[in-house]
């Protein structure tokens, strides 16, 4: 047996619910062994929404799953279960490849995947949504109150340098990117 991992196009939107529903039913027809794994590609990223921080999963691959499978024997009857359990799940379509074909990912495809996504998981990736210039309202601290425009966007450090105006000079101020709402 050689376990491959392969994407398969599926629902957008839908992704972790066809995962779930089709290693059900692979392990209903007794063909688990041949398909073992089923993963929606994600990454962790924190997130600012209401002025609250919050951890949610991006979808790498929106659309896609990848698939880690032995199906490469067309002879073996098992395999032919396998694939046609696949294809009969609502909202998965079939695997990327050539004329019909599955194309297995390159070991360092995998490699990359896989490794950004345990990354994402010990520190998630931080999600600013704040370009330079736009402006920006100080919510909190000694500034507190002051506006003006975004001069640089640190987003590994999760801050943002303003520069605000005081005694009539412009002054960059380095804050955190949750002290600063959008005007």
């Amino acid at each position: 047996m050689s376990m491959q991992w392969y994407f398969v196009r599926c629902q957008s939107g839908r992704e972790d619910s066809i995962a779930r529903n089709a290693l059900t039913r692979l392990r209903t027809k007794g063909v688990s062994d041949i398909i073992p794994q089923i993963l929606v590609p994600f990454e962790r990223v924190t997130d600012l929404k209401a002025g609250k921080k919050r951890v949610k999963n991006k979808k790498l691959y929106p659309g896609y799953l990848m698939v880690q499978a032995d199906i490469e024997d067309l002879e073996d009857a098992r395999v032919l279960v396998a694939r046609d359990t696949l294809r009969t799940i609502d909202g998965l379509r079939d695997f990327l490849g050539t004329r019909g074909e599955a194309t297995p990912l390159s070991d360092q495809e995998v490699n990359t995947i896989l490794s950004r996504m345990s990354d994402s998981e010990a520190k998630p990736q931080i999600t600013i949504g704040l370009n330079k210039g736009d402006m920006v309202k100080i919510k909190s601290g000694a500034f507190g109150g002051f506006d003006g425009p975004i001069e640089e966007v640190n987003a590994e450090k999760g801050t943002v340098k303003v520069v605000v105006t005081i005694f009539g000079r412009p002054t960059p101020v380095e804050l955190e990117y949750w002290e600063v709402e959008t005007v």
